[in-house]
C-alpha cells in the first residue's frame, strides 16, 4: 500500500507462486485422503456440492446485493468458484472436526476445479465481462493440477524424507500467499484506498455466509457434530490463491482485490470460528 510501485511489477509471478502452494498441497496428500472418498462417498458428495454451489451463488447474491462494479463483482464471484482453501484442513484440526472427512472434501474439490470453476465463472459472471472458460482450464491444470499430482508422486516416492519437511510446509504456503497478496495489494493500491470499505464487506459477508451455510448444510443431511464442523471450514474457506492468480491473468487488477482480502480474512475468522468451536466441542467429539 505504502511502496506499491516496488511489489507491482511481480504481476507475472503469480501463477508461478501459486504453483508453489498446491506442489506443497500434494506432498501433504496421501492415499488415505482417497480412501474417504470411498469410505464415505455420500458425506464427500454433499461437501462437493455443497461447496460449488453455495459459494458461487453467494458471490452472486453478494455482487447483485451491494450492486458492486463489473470488476469487483467478478472478483467476488470468481473467489466462489474456487475450490477449498488449503488451509481449511488445518482450521478444522483445531476446532475439533473431522480431519479425514475435511482432506476428502479438499482433495476431490481440487481435483475437479480444472472443470468446475473457470464454467461456473462463465455462467455467473460472463454477462458481466468477457470470460475466457477454455484457456481458464488450461491454466487451472497447469498452476493447480499439475503441482499437486507431482507433490503427490514425490510423497510416495520418497516418503520418509517428505515426512521429515512436513512441519515446514504449512508455512512455505503461508509465506508464499503472503507475496501472492503482496503482489496484487501492491497491483491496485490506489482503486484498494477508494474500494476498501465495500471490498472488505462482500469479503466478510462471502466468509460468515459460507461457513454457517456449509455447517447449515451437513446439520440438514443430519451428519455428526465433527463433520458438520469440517463441512463449515470446506464451504467458507476458499483458494483465494487461485482466483487470484486467475484474477490477475484473465482481468484487471481490480478483479485480483477480494481474492486478497479474502486470503487474508478467511484465514483469520476460521481461526476464531475454529477457537470457538473447539471449546464448544465435547470431550468425545459432540
Amino acid at each position: 500500500m505504502l511502496m506499491p510501485s516496488t511489489f507491482a511489477g511481480g504481476r507475472e509471478a503469480v501463477p508461478y507462486l501459486l504453483g508453489v502452494v498446491m506442489f506443497c498441497m500434494g506432498l501433504t496428500m496421501t492415499s488415505e485422503d482417497f480412501q474417504g472418498v470411498v469410505k464415505r462417498p455420500w458425506a464427500v458428495a454433499l461437501g462437493l456440492v455443497a461447496h460449488y454451489v453455495i459459494m458461487p451463488g453467494l458471490g452472486w447474491a453478494i455482487a447483485e446485493l451491494l450492486d458492486l462494479p463489473p470488476a469487483l463483482a467478478v472478483g467476488v464471484i470468481l473467489v466462489g468458484c474456487t475450490p477449498s482453501g488449503t488451509a481449511s484442513n488445518v482450521v478444522t484440526f483445531l476446532a475439533k472436526g473431522d480431519v479425514a472427512l475435511s482432506m476428502s472434501v479438499a482433495t476431490v474439490s481440487t481435483l475437479l476445479a480444472p472443470l468446475v470453476t473457470p464454467y461456473l465463472v462463465l455462467l455467473l459472471a460472463g454477462h458481466m465481462l468477457d470470460v475466457e472458460a477454455g484457456p481458464m482450464v488450461v491454466d487451472i491444470l497447469k498452476t493447480v493440477l499439475v503441482p499437486v499430482v507431482a507433490g503427490l508422486l514425490i510423497r510416495r516416492l520418497a516418503a520418509p524424507v517428505i515426512r521429515r519437511g512436513l512441519p515446514a510446509l504449512p508455512w512455505l504456503s503461508a509465506g508464499t500467499v503472503a507475496v501472492i497478496v503482496l503482489i496484487v495489494v501492491a497491483a491496485s493500491a490506489s482503486a484498494l484506498k477508494a474500494a476498501a470499505a465495500i471490498v472488505f464487506l462482500a469479503v466478510v459477508l462471502h466468509n460468515a455466509f459460507g461457513l454457517a451455510l456449509g455447517y447449515g448444510a451437513a446439520r440438514l443431511a443430519r451428519l455428526d457434530p465433527a463433520a458438520r464442523r469440517a463441512m463449515a471450514f470446506e464451504v467458507g474457506m476458499q483458494n483465494s490463491g487461485l482466483a487470484a492468480s486467475l484474477a490477475a491473468t484473465y482481468f484487471t487488477p481490480l478483479t485480483a482485490l477480494p481474492a486478497a482480502v479474502f486470503s487474508v480474512w478467511h484465514n483469520l475468522s476460521g481461526a476464531v470460528v475454529a477457537a470457538w468451536m473447539n471449546r464448544r466441542a465435547k470431550p468425545h467429539g459432540g
